[in-house]
């Protein structure tokens, strides 16, 4: 073993269980340990922080997992960034990975890891040096200035570490992974606090709680444009709870098509069972890296615009006014219909969105199933080895691959292209939050819920069971 491979071997990382298979309340139990600390965590603030320029970007937090002025500001961002440039370098054979073998895959996710520490290291200096997160202006020129943004990078390294290792947390001893929990945790918060909150925008309570301007909830909003007869009001509330649901109940509809191909055991005459291949093949995982990059190029521009050099564009309050990254900025369009501020260009920024975010979900969708062993060839190998083979067919991996090349490729590019027009659309369409976090948190619950009945439907409470559809 090489000196490289023997470093990467031994990063430090959370060891595994030892026992095959832990049970569902095992499972459950460091799933919401790592929930409810990911939750204090976003309510733990930065010590010496005076400037927060990255708080107006509720969106982007949501997408990357963080809270913007606490200890976990970094989020996820480290650890997506690092998987899609690893994704891109192997994709494009500039770096190249034997992923077929234990050693190869070991390699992968030890610089995938190695990668993840320096996106951390270096995201935290941006995000101070740059001015996203600062201490205070007043104190600018003073040692205390500078000790503080020390102190800033040290806590958000902390942090992102932290983040890192709950993920293994969940990964290995929970339910599904780190990156989707926190991103449905977050998104799903979000929502609810948009539906409900009882406070107006000056921060005191508001209709129908004694104040007489409308409460933020939309649900308040639509119950006070009812009672006072605002049709614009009551339209724009409605239409972002309408926008959510219908999202909501498509998302549910596209993750449960799927292709069965029927397979035989060769060595048991007679029985065969279906293998499913899903129409959304590769979950939401072309979803979160193209909004994670679509949010560091947010907050890159973000960044660059206070330091002086806006090439990436520039904002305007909590909007994206020129240069690129108001071309990946969603508008809300349904909302700017409604209330009369629809403008001819506003059709070309919808379309050019529409576009690139179905491109680039098509792309990272192309790359995963090749990296993650989902590709034809990995999926033959693996029923080859289960005993399956084709009805009718001799027992050949060959034959089994040429099959299910006729079904994976097209089911990758469909499927994405499905996933990334309907979180477009949501996006333009002003639901209770962005659409693509609505449609991120529905496939994160919905494969979560699929994990669960496949893997502990019968080691579960039997009232849990019972609403898990079991018997």
């Amino acid at each position: 073993m090489t000196f490289w491979q023997n470093f990467l071997k031994n990063l430090p990382e959370v060891a595994a269980p030892s026992q095959k298979k832990l049970a569902f309340n095992e499972k459950l139990k460091w799933t919401l340990v790592m929930l409810i600390a990911f939750f204090i965590l976003g309510h733990v603030p930065l010590f010496g922080l005076g400037l927060n320029a990255l708080q107006q970007f509720e969106f982007l937090s949501l997408i990357l997992g963080a809270s913007f002025g606490s200890i976990i500001s970094l989020g996820i961002g480290p650890i997506v960034t690092a998987s899609i440039v690893l994704q891109l370098l192997n994709g494009s054979g500039i770096v190249k990975f034997d992923l077929t073998t234990h050693e190869g895959k070991q390699t992968f996710q030890g610089i995938q890891k190695l990668l993840a520490i320096f996106f951390v290291l270096f995201e935290a200096a941006v995000f101070v040096l740059m001015g996203g997160l600062s201490p205070s202006p007043e104190l600018m020129g003073t040692a205390l200035f500078t000790q503080l943004r020390i102190m800033l990078i040290f806590q958000l390294v902390i942090g992102g570490v932290m983040i890192m290792f709950m993920d293994e947390v969940v990964s290995k001893w929970g339910i599904g992974s780190g990156i989707s929990l926190f991103i449905a945790a977050g998104v799903s918060e979000n929502i609810m606090v948009r539906l409900l909150t009882p406070f107006d925008t000056s921060g005191g309570v508001g209709y129908p709680f004694g104040g007489d301007s409308p409460a933020g909830g939309k649900l308040w909003e639509l119950m006070y444009g009812l009672s006072n007869v605002d049709s614009k009001l009551v339209l724009l509330a409605l239409a972002a709870i309408v926008a959510t649901i219908v999202v909501f109940v498509c998302a549910v509809y596209i993750q449960a098509m799927k292709v069965e191909i029927p397979l035989s055991f060769g060595r048991i005459r007679g029985h065969g069972i279906r293998w499913p291949l899903k129409f959304v093949y590769t979950s939401n995982i072309p979803v979160i890296l193209i909004s994670a990059l679509f949010a560091n190029i947010q907050l890159w521009a973000k960044l660059l615009e206070n330091w002086g050099h806006p090439i990436l564009g520039t904002f305007s309050g909590n909007t994206a006014a020129t240069g690129f990254v108001s071309w990946i900025f969603p508008q809300n369009v349904v909302g700017n219909i409604i209330k009369g501020e629809f403008v001819p260009i506003d059709i070309v920024h919808m379309l050019a969105y529409i576009l690139i975010l179905t491109a680039g979900c098509v792309l990272f969708a192309w790359f995963w199933v090749q990296t993650s062993g989902m590709d034809a060839k990995a999926q033959a190998k693996q029923m080859t080895a289960s005993g399956l083979s084709i009805p009718g067919f001799r027992s050949d991996e060959r034959i089994l691959e040429r099959l299910l090349q006729r079904y994976i490729g097209p089911l990758t590019v469909m499927g994405a292209i499905a996933v990334g027009l309907l979180a477009a659309l949501a996006d333009l369409s002003g639901a209770l939050t962005q659409g693509t976090g609505i449609l991120l948190t529905v496939m994160i619950i919905y494969q979560l819920y699929e994990q669960i009945a496949r893997e502990h439907m019968m080691d579960m409470n039997p009232m849990m069971r019972k609403m898990m559809g079991g018997n």
